[in-house]
């Protein structure tokens, strides 16, 4: 039986506008591809903090400005974002698929992912969403339109959202009969729509899920073989950039957790990552292993050339 993994995209693997998306999805396509072509079951699960809040922006300005368009609802701005990302994905691998001869098909899934309404992150937000600004534009937005911003990894300041827990994947069942069928999957885009349980049924809530947390959830109850979590490093650093900067080609849950009590690995950046990897390993079926890895070097870290690998 094929070994079924999850891959959880990063931001590096997709654009900051729609023209760049498509051009950049066919470089992304191919090292998905690759790992079909070697046997794998894939299930791609992507972010979507940039898009998100372009599309968001986009739609308060058309609201209350020149458009005098309908107000759109944050969840919804997240359900388009997985609706032209995915489009943009499997446009980009069934083509890669076609040039190399391989016929299977490639479905994006609009899904739902439930939290709990009274997750403390509703209270602390912390999720970076759309573009980078300079100081003095974010605190100019900040004051006109009540947002919070944070400094990112020295490349600016972002719009932070709250981020919860992901707890329960609505469309589970739809995934797992696609997966099952041999198609590969696209779902849980940007982390899934944000839902909580209402007396009416489920209700979208203004967040963004992480993607590497959601992902990490999928793979579980997917019973997936591995978790791959892709971005823009091979390995996994402590010290990072630093002079004594040390790459991982491996970690224990134990090291993994001392690592973290050192606050080696950077909030809203490496760290969730690294605890999305923890959760998996420590829920999956026993041999299962998290990747950590960049998208180009996918193949090779299958085959321990490269990336950093969490076990038990």
């Amino acid at each position: 039986m094929a070994e079924r993994i999850v891959v959880a995209l990063g931001g590096n693997a997709l654009g900051n506008s729609p023209a760049e998306q498509l051009l950049l999805v066919k470089n992304t396509a191919k090292p998905i591809v690759d790992l079909v072509e070697k046997g794998y079951e894939i299930v791609i699960g992507h972010g979507n903090g940039p898009q998100v809040g372009m599309i968001n922006l986009a739609m308060e300005f058309s609201a209350g400005k020149v458009g005098k368009t309908p107000y759109m609802p944050f969840p919804e701005c997240g359900a388009m974002t997985q609706g032209y990302i995915g489009y943009h994905l499997q446009q980009a691998i069934q083509e890669e698929l076609r040039t190399r001869g391989i016929h299977k098909p490639c479905v994006t899934i609009v899904t739902q992912v439930a939290v709990d309404a009274n997750d403390p992150g509703f209270q602390n937000p912390t999720k970076p969403v759309g573009s980078f600004y300079s100081r003095e534009e974010s605190d100019r937005i900040a004051e006109e339109k009540g947002f919070v911003f944070v400094e990112d990894a020295g490349r600016g300041y972002r719009r932070v959202v709250p981020s919860p827990i992901p707890k329960r994947i609505v469309e589970l069942e739809a995934v797992n009969c696609l997966v099952a069928s041999g198609a590969i999957v696209i779902t849980v885009g940007g982390g899934g729509i944000p839902v909580v349980e209402s007396p009416e049924g489920l209700r979208g809530v203004a967040a963004v899920i992480d993607k590497d947390r959601a992902s990490s959830l999928l793979a579980q109850d997917l019973k997936a073989d591995r978790l791959i979590i892709l971005t823009a490093v091979d390995r996994v650093c402590v010290n990072f950039n630093k002079p004594d900067q040390r790459e991982l080609p491996s970690m224990t849950l134990a090291e993994a957790e001392a690592y973290i009590g050192q606050e080696q690995f950077a909030p809203g950046s490496m760290l969730p990552k690294v605890q999305s990897c923890m959760e998996f390993v420590k829920n999956a079926p026993a041999g299962s292993t998290a990747l950590i890895t960049s998208l180009s070097r996918a193949a090779d870290a299958l085959e321990g050339k490269t990336g950093t690998i969490l076990t038990k």
